[in-house]
């Protein structure tokens, strides 16, 4: 058992909102590219429920419907500290995307459907 999930096991016994999401589970969710809702980022990420519940009402912060892909957040995260600014597809082809305000991983999928 690694320190980080040692760590994660002991937070969420301590919150009860997120006693029922293992983190097996959602790194499995993670790494099969599936959005995470708000509990199971919280997992994820290693924080309590409320903060990752805070996070998903800040502005900008890449949730859509209530759930946010890994992706996004690393993405967002990233701009945050102006480590990185990948464009987005449509900018990358220049067409015009409905969904442009959308975090990239939400608006691929907006595109593919």
């Amino acid at each position: 058992m690694t320190a980080r999930h040692t760590e994660t096991v002991t937070a969420q016994k301590q919150d009860k909102q997120l006693r029922g999401i293992t983190l097996e589970s959602v790194l499995e969710k993670r790494r099969l590219d599936q959005a995470l809702n708000a509990k199971e980022f919280a997992v994820c990420a290693g924080v309590s429920y409320s903060t990752a519940r805070s996070w998903f009402r800040l502005p900008g912060f890449p949730a859509f419907r209530g759930v946010v892909f890994w992706q996004d957040f690393v993405h967002w995260r990233a701009g945050q500290f102006g480590i990185s600014k990948n464009p987005s597809h449509s900018e990358r082809d220049g067409s015009s995307v409905s969904a442009s305000n959308l975090p990239p991983r939400a608006a691929k999928i907006l595109l593919e459907a």
